[in-house]
């Protein structure tokens, strides 16, 4: 049984949601959204709330259900507040900048990185080394920073790199001198 899926969710005063056959449309005050049910859930808008529900006890039914469910919270949440990542680069001569629609990484290789921003992002980088990422995706905003992090993922020894604002790095012993 899925205790996510149960839960119904409430509707701020500022969204709609409106169903087209089996496509989801979340609109609210930052921008529009869609998704598209799988098959086996359905959705209904009960006064101020959206109660999603599976067609049968199936196992994919019920597995699909509380994913459905939290996939429409997340539309509803970005819609009206938006989701932020943070990024920190640490290291000497390791810098960001934003470059028209491309976020131009130095991350010590011997060419600079561009990575193009997607639409519905924006990316703002403060003091050469403070990137910040604001959309109404939830998945895509994630996506975005995780592929930023992964050009240069922190490392234990001296704690260079990018990482997650407030994100802890393990950090290892160097070698020792031995007798």
């Amino acid at each position: 049984m899925s205790r996510v899926g149960l839960k119904p969710i409430s509707l701020p005063q500022q969204v709609a949601v409106k169903l087209d056959g089996r496509k989801v449309i979340v609109e609210g005050p930052k921008g529009s959204l869609d998704f598209h049910l799988p098959d086996g859930i359905s959705l209904r808008n009960e006064d101020g709330t959206v109660v999603v529900s599976r067609a049968s006890e199936l196992r994919q039914h019920k597995a699909l259900h509380g994913t459905a469910r939290s996939l429409v919270q997340n539309m509803i949440l970005g819609v009206t507040s938006g989701f932020v990542k943070n990024l920190e680069i640490q290291g000497v001569g390791l810098r960001a900048a934003v470059k028209g629609s491309d976020l131009d990484l130095s991350l010590g290789r011997s060419h600079p990185l561009l990575h193009p921003i997607p639409a519905g992002l924006t990316v703002t980088v403060a003091d050469n080394t403070k990137i910040k990422v604001e959309g109404i995706d939830k998945q895509l905003v994630g996506q975005f920073a995780a592929e930023v992090r992964a050009y240069y993922p922190p490392e234990p020894y001296k704690g260079k790199g990018v990482r997650y604002a407030g994100e802890h790095v393990r950090r290892k012993e160097g070698k020792s001198v031995g007798k």
